[in-house]
């Protein structure tokens, strides 16, 4: 039997077959427009499986974060993203919020990674949030350093360890033009860095961005409200005076952003592909 973590909420789903160090269990966080601030992480227990588990490393923000039952029904893509892999995969979420490409390096965060990924492992990335967010200098990184620290850094570091790099582009907002009536493409300038840092290295990449965006086209703007932390006073024990938060996802809306990434995993013809759980 798979040692289980739960999130908190009806759709949580085992987490791991392996050591998990890094998975954030801590509720606030600080991310783009949310005035939280972050927790430690907090690393789980130790499981004794075997080191041939493929196990898929998440480096990003707080849109991706694991969060403890205080803030229910807040949940990240990467939270959620086991639920969409069999049980011969393990996911290991180092993701917390506020941290851009490069706070996510000066606190040590991607050397916690460096530490315990393998050969054969999966490094996936996805940042843009807090890099565009120039009112906050100690996050903004420009989209010219934002490409850099992808190639230099997460691209190159994976691969000289041997495991396979997957690039994301940044999760789209709630954010729809009523004039086109279609949701705005989120943080543009660094979707096309992340375009541009491919077709320079050649790296996997899922299009999360555009992904998400139709999906939140498919589905409306008032639909879409319900995949966001839009919370009406009163609904959540948690959140007593309701909240509205177009950059965070309740668990349903982190449970579909996962089931895009697994989606998008399944069409890069990798060996993880195969493992993806259709839907």
């Amino acid at each position: 039997m798979r040692n289980t973590q739960q999130t908190g909420g009806p759709l949580g789903k085992r987490m791991s077959r392996r050591t998990l160090a890094g998975i954030v269990g801590g509720g606030a966080v600080a991310a783009a427009g949310v005035g939280f601030t972050a927790t430690p992480a907090a690393a789980a227990a130790d499981v004794d499986i075997s080191q041939d588990t493929p196990t898929i490393y998440i480096a990003s923000d707080s849109t991706a974060q694991t969060y403890n039952s205080s803030r229910y029904p807040m949940t990240g893509w990467g939270q959620m993203l086991p639920n969409w892999f069999d049980d011969t995969v393990a996911v290991a979420n180092h993701a917390i919020g506020g941290r851009s490409t490069r706070l996510f390096i000066e606190n040590g965060r991607l050397d916690a990674i460096w530490e315990v990924i393998q050969p054969g492992d999966y490094l996936f990335v996805q940042f843009g949030h807090n890099d565009a967010d120039y009112s906050k200098p100690e996050r903004y990184t420009s989209p010219e350093d934002y490409l850099m620290y992808l190639r230099d850094h997460y691209i190159a570091g994976a691969v000289e360890r041997e495991a396979t790099p997957v690039v994301l582009t940044p999760v789209n907002r709630l954010d729809y033009n009523s004039s086109t009536g279609e949701f705005n493409v989120s943080f543009a300038d660094y979707v096309e860095k992340v375009y541009e840092v491919v077709e320079e290295t050649g790296c996997a990449t899922i299009d999360l961005g555009l992904r998400s965006r139709d999906y939140l086209n498919s589905i409306g703007p008032e639909a879409a409200k319900g995949v966001f932390m839009h919370l009406a006073a009163g609904e959540y024990e948690n959140y007593p005076d309701g909240a509205t938060d177009s950059t965070h996802f309740q668990e349903y809306g982190a449970n579909e952003m996962a089931r895009l990434v697994s989606e998008g995993t399944a069409e890069l013809d990798l060996p993880i592909s195969e493992h993806v759980i259709s839907s």
